[in-house]
Formats: structure tokens, C-alpha cells, sequence
């Protein structure tokens, strides 16, 4: 008698879900609120979030929807004053120019760009990545069905991709370039005038531009915040992604838009009420209090993540075997550890490997280069104190000097 087959055997997934992975980052985050659950004490290095609470006035916008029972089903772009905040708010911070049905309001930044290549990527489309690159772009790009082609980025360029570079990966199939400045996972900031030169090769060849702003407002000088819709005759191939989750300490409340040409967020609205319907009500109350209040958050937590930033830096590149270039924006640490993958003295063949080992030995949570498609690497978040910054410094020391790494 034949054995009856098991529930993970009956279960037949589609070929675009077997086409992705879960998010690394996600998967790293997992094993390490594993260890806390069991009162392990981790030197956590893996959230991409900021540590600051959402701002008072924030929150109190949010508490305000509730007593005024605005918790019932919006429109499914969003409510029309957030829409139009959002727009207002781009023009004076970045100097667009869009309205209101150029705008439509999504459930976090990951989301915005799951509908946009959902309306734009067909079987065959090519989607031209810089790498490193955010964890979640190729996954995206290839459940739609289409083809990441990355284009690397140096590290002698602070991690700027360049549009010489984009160029020689051009081809007939490519319908669309992602571009994120500041960049998760290396802080790579692109300079205004070399992302004019990329948006006119992409007006050239027909290329759309999507640009992904979520961490527009936090650049380190000399770099200040940046988008490419603010240049002449911009629109017509551009697409902004911005989120509330970075700059206002916002990202348990999912809220995200698109700025585009109208067709597309008329597209974007179609799927939308096909999938999540409207973002949740109260979070767009509070999230228009973001767009029209007060900012003063912004640079406080700014000027930390400098301090921050300079702290870890130094000392990584006081561990003998590593290098690391100084992020230009965001605030993740992209150090190189490529000198202890190699040699009769490896610690592993890969980051892969070295993040596991991390964890075990000395319980530092971090991501592994490979998840960006930057192997010899490794993304370490300071968006956590300068204590836990010092205390994780210390444990990666020890293991690097082979100090705990062999035991």
C-alpha cells in the first residue's frame, strides 16, 4: 500500500513564489529574537529601522483619529489631504511638482514598488540593479516575471553607481532602473549632477527611473537631500518612492506613496483595491501630521546617526582585516571582511557563514553581504545606541582576532 503523501507534498506553489526567497534581513532578524526570547544577550546589528520613538505630535495625531472614530474605510489612493500634503511636503523639501492625482498613498515603501513593478514588468523585462542593492528589489522584479541585471557599484566611488556604468548594461529588454540614494544597505549617496546624466540615458533609451527616497533626509555632509524629480523635464520617466518609515520614525505604521504620471497611479489604484485597499486610516492621520508638522525631529536624529556613524566606522577599521568606506547617507555600516574568507587562516568561505558563526560565538546579529549580492561583506545598522554600538565593537574584536572565533 502506497504511503499517503504529505501536506508539504499536496501543496502545488505557482512558479512566481518558488522564484523568490524570504527577505534575508528578516531571516537574520528571526534567529536573533530567537536567542533574546531565551534571555541571550545579542548585539544586534540587523534592524533597518530607527531606534527613536515616532514624534509626539505624530502619535498624537493618531490617538486624535481614534477619539474622532476616523476608522472606517478611506479611498483606496488614500485620504485626499494626505495626498495632497505629500505632495506639498516633496516641493518644499525636494522641489518636485506634483499634485494630488499624481500621488498615491501605499502601505509602506516595499509596497509602493511590489505595485509598480507589478504594473510595469512583464516575462522578459529587464530591470537594471546597482549592487549592493536593497534585499527586496530582485525578489520583486523577478515574481513579476522579469530579469535583475546588476550593475556594481565601487567602493572607491563611495558606492555610487555611475551612468557610464548603467549604460553598458542597457539592452533592447530593459524597461526600467531602480535607483536608491541614500542606499540600504551602503549609504551610497549618488551626486545630483551624475544622477542627471543616468535619468538622461534613461530618457534616451525609454527607460523608466524609479526612485526610491526612503532615506532622502538622512545625508551627511557634504550631501544634502536630493531627488531627481526636481530636474527640468523630469516627470515624464520618473517614479518616486518615499515612505514615512525613516524620516519620521514610522515604520510599524506602513505608509508609503508613489509620485508618478497619472496613468500609472491610476494603475496603482486599480491594484491596489484588487489587493490591500486603502492603508490604514489612522496611520494616514498620522501621517499627514508628518507631511504639515514640524520637523525638528529630523536633524536631531541626524546629527545622532553621525556620531553614531563616525563611532562605528573607526572602530571597524580598527579590526585588523577590515576596511570600511564612511556611508555618505542612511545609517548602515558596510564593512569589507574579505581578508577572512581567504588564506589557510579563513574563518568561512562566506558571509553567509560568518553570520552564523557571529551569532553563535558571540552573539552579534548582523547581514550577510550575499544578501545584497556584495559578497566579502557585511551590513551592520547604527540605528541602535552608542552603548550597544561599543559592546558590539568589542564582541566582533574578539572574534576576529580568532580570539573566540575557533572555540
Amino acid at each position: 500500500m502506497a504511503a499517503s503523501p504529505t501536506t508539504k507534498e499536496k501543496v502545488q506553489l505557482t512558479d512566481r513564489i518558488n522564484r523568490i526567497q524570504i527577505s534575508p534581513t528578516a531571516a537574520v532578524i528571526a534567529e536573533a529574537d530567537k536567542l533574546k526570547a531565551r534571555g541571550v544577550d545579542v548585539a544586534d546589528f540587523g534592524p533597518g529601522e530607527p531606534d527613536f520613538p515616532t514624534p509626539d505630535h505624530i502619535k498624537q495625531a493618531a490617538i486624535k483619529a481614534i477619539d474622532e472614530n476616523k476608522t472606517k474605510y478611506t479611498s483606496t489612493a488614500g485620504i485626499m489631504p494626505l495626498r495632497e500634503a505629500i505632495c506639498a511636503w516633496h516641493k518644499r523639501e525636494l522641489g518636485s511638482a506634483y499634485e494630488a492625482k499624481e500621488c498615491v498613498v501605499n502601505v509602506g515603501g516595499k509596497h509602493s514598488i511590489f505595485n509598480l513593478v507589478s504594473l510595469l514588468i512583464q516575462n522578459g523585462d529587464e530591470v537594471i540593479i546597482p549592487a549592493p542593492y536593497w534585499v527586496s528589489y530582485p525578489d520583486i522584479v523577478k515574481y513579476a516575471g522579469g530579469t535583475p541585471v546588476f550593475v556594481q557599484a565601487k567602493s572607491e566611488d563611495g558606492f555610487a553607481v555611475k551612468a557610464a556604468a548603467i549604460e553598458k548594461a542597457i539592452t533592447p529588454k530593459t524597461r526600467m532602473l531602480f535607483l536608491n540614494s541614500p542606499s540600504n544597505p551602503c549609504g551610497g549617496v549618488v551626486p545630483p549632477d551624475e544622477f542627471e546624466r543616468i535619468l538622461a540615458l534613461c530618457k534616451k533609451h525609454d527607460i523608466w527611473l524609479m526612485s526610491d527616497e526612503c532615506y532622502s533626509h538622512f545625508t551627511y555632509e557634504p550631501h544634502k537631500p536630493y531627488s531627481i524629480a526636481s530636474a527640468v523635464g523630469a516627470k515624464d520617466h520618473v517614479i518616486v518612492i518615499g515612505s514615512m518609515s525613516k524620516t519620521f520614525a514610522m515604520t510599524g505604521w506602513r505608509i508609503g506613496y508613489t509620485l508618478a504620471p497619472e496613468p500609472l497611479v491610476q494603475a496603482s489604484i486599480k491594484l491596489q483595491s484588487q489587493s490591500t485597499s486603502n492603508p490604514t486610516s489612522i496611520a494616514q492621520y498620522a501621517a499627514l501630521e508628518a507631511m504639515r508638522g514640524s520637523m525638528d525631529s529630523v536633524p536631531a536624529m541626524l546629527a545622532e546617526y553621525a556620531r553614531r556613524r563616525r563611532r562605528i566606522v573607526d572602530g571597524l577599521r580598527a579590526i585588523p582585516g577590515i576596511t570600511c568606506e564612511v556611508p555618505g547617507g542612511a545609517f548602515y555600516a558596510f564593512p569589507n571582511i574579505s581578508a577572512h574568507l581567504t588564506g589557510p587562516n579563513a574563518l568561512a568561505k562566506s558571509c553567509t557563514e560568518i553570520t552564523k558563526l557571529l551569532l553563535d560565538k558571540v552573539q552579534v546579529a548582523v547581514v550577510p553581504g550575499e544578501a545584497f549580492g556584495a559578497p566579502g561583506y557585511l551590513r551592520l545598522s547604527y540605528a541602535t545606541s552608542i552603548e550597544h554600538i561599543d559592546e558590539g565593537l568589542r564582541r566582533l574584536g574578539r572574534f576576529f582576532s580568532r580570539a573566540e572565533a575557533a572555540t
